[in-house]
């Protein structure tokens, strides 16, 4: 059964009696981390399998999603966006060129700057952006940075400015992938090393393992407006806020596919519980496709009401 449902997670069938006539064609978009990757790979097999949908996956990032919205009204569908990564959402909203399907994450989303609790344990100073930056060589004299095309990528290199890094020494290392970032933090809690950098939650590696929020003093919503902005002419102090994260979809294919609207306003998972299926990823090894299929079929109840009857018809003869 589980090679079965590996097989239609990995696109290599379709259900009999699945036809992609039913909802048509859907582009949805597939961020570059590990959890919006796991999420779009669970909205893919339930439009696929339970809708009949025929699913273009978009690959994407935050920055790049957002102006292909702005100028391409498309992906249709976008899973774990991050608004206040992507200031020109609330434009587009208000505009009314797309609309909020759901809270993705229902209790939201966490970004900070961290370090390792045994560093802290040692160093009580570290705990604070100025005790770090009094003290780079006990964090590594380096700030892991996000990957191009993330939207903390332009509010980091705003910050970096503001907190002056090369006055204070502080070296950075700009990540090419959210698989690096993770596995850099993974590798120094694992060796008991220095670290200090940028990671959001929920993820694997914050649940796995006690990291501590550099404190970076008060947030400016003012102020974090422009970090995020590539042209800020006054980049400025300001820690990051509590972070919405949303499934967007655009106003014509909400308005034109009302099931699937209904079906991603759905989707939606606590930070908590998004954390532990990570982690089992992480663990086993597997894939966002396996990652899916995993939380499908151990959580049956769950997603049972995230479907219309006629879908649940459909994939109960894969789940039954």
């Amino acid at each position: 059964m589980k090679k079965l449902l590996f097989a239609i997670a990995l696109g290599a069938f379709t259900l009999p009696g699945v036809a992609h006539a039913e909802c048509g064609k859907v582009s949805l978009a597939e961020m570059n981390w590990a959890s919006a990757s796991f999420i779009t790979k669970v909205t893919e097999f339930l439009m696929t399998q339970g809708y009949g949908c025929e699913v273009t996956l978009v690959p994407s990032a935050t920055t790049t999603a957002i102006t292909s919205l702005a100028e391409n009204n498309e992906p249709d569908v976008v899973p774990e966006l991050w608004i206040n990564s992507a200031p020109l959402y609330t434009k587009l909203e208000a505009e009314g060129k797309v609309k909020k399907a759901t809270d993705v994450f229902s209790d939201g989303g966490t970004e900070n700057w961290w370090v390792p609790d045994y560093l802290v344990e040692q160093h009580p100073e570290l705990a604070t952006i100025d005790g770090v930056l009094a003290n780079p060589a006990l964090v590594g004299g380096k700030f892991h940075n996000c990957p191009d095309g993330w939207g903390c990528r332009i509010a980091n290199d705003n910050l970096i400015k503001a907190f002056e890094f090369d006055k204070h020494g502080m070296e950075v290392f700009n990540h090419g992938s959210g698989e690096t970032l993770s596995a850099a933090m993974a590798s120094a809690y694992e060796n008991k090393e220095p670290f200090f950098g940028y990671m959001y939650g929920p993820t694997a590696v914050l649940g796995r393992y006690n990291m501590v929020p550099v404190d970076m003093g008060p947030h400016d919503a003012e102020i974090h407006a422009c970090n995020q902005t590539v042209d800020c002419k006054s980049p400025a102090k300001s820690a990051y806020p509590a972070a919405p994260v949303l499934t967007v979809v655009t106003a014509d294919f909400a308005e034109n596919n009302p099931e699937i609207f209904d079906l991603v306003s759905k989707i939606s998972f606590t930070s908590q519980g998004l954390s532990q299926l990570l982690a089992w990823q992480a663990d086993n090894g597997a894939s966002s496709e396996e990652a899916a299929v995993h939380f499908l079929t151990e959580n049956k109840s769950t997603w049972e009401n995230w479907v219309n009857d006629a879908a649940r018809e459909k994939l109960s003869a894969l789940f039954d």
